[in-house]
């Protein structure tokens, strides 16, 4: 009786392996777009995005087949991110390792030249890069609320599920995250 449940639990795994890569093949490429627009780089954007992934696999087994998938899957994006910003540090700390110049004695730290490359100068003047710059600086529950809601165009009640808040809560932090957005991108539309 034991080896008929065994056998059971790995068909219904390969079961729930095939329709979790089915999701995966249709939800991809839209989870790395709400990635890039919540980190605003690529490279964070991927990991952002295989993060959920992989942490949406392990606990496939407590998705409920009867909700929409991509709820379920930003909510569980929203909180690795959120853990990812708090992780972050606040402060930037300097390696006493780095390399130190000294000129007419002066001591001070080499530090490299980040202005940007010609080819960044030249992208810097699309309107994209600039969203993109502004939408980095919006907080992460206002940017993510406006994220789902005008470039994914889901809904007050799937965004409420998305984030795991009421509707109201979208809806006022949709509000003042567009608000913010217009005062911040007033000068670039001047």
């Amino acid at each position: 009786m034991a080896e008929l449940s065994d056998t059971m639990a790995v068909a219904y795994e390969g079961e729930d392996r095939k329709v979790f890569d089915e999701l995966v093949q249709r939800y991809h490429k839209q989870a790395y777009n709400v990635a890039y627009r919540m980190t605003g780089n690529h490279a964070d954007a991927e990991d952002l995005t295989q993060d959920t992934f992989l942490k949406a696999y392990r606990f496939f087994g407590y998705y409920k087949r009867n909700m929409p998938f991509e709820n379920w899957l930003y909510r569980i994006m929203s909180n690795i991110f959120v853990d990812w910003l708090r992780r972050r540090p606040k402060v930037h700390i300097r390696s006493l390792d780095e390399p130190i110049r000294q000129e007419e004695g002066e001591t001070t730290l080499d530090i490299p030249d980040t202005a940007d490359g010609p080819e960044a100068l030249t992208l810097s003047h699309e309107l994209d890069a600039e969203m993109q710059s502004v939408l980095n600086t919006l907080p992460a529950d206002f940017r993510l609320t406006v994220i789902l809601s005008d470039v994914e165009g889901l809904s007050y009640e799937e965004i409420s599920e998305a984030m795991g808040c009421s509707i109201g809560t979208v809806r006022s932090r949709l509000h003042r995250g567009r608000k913010l957005l217009r005062e911040k991108l007033k000068p670039y539309l001047e």
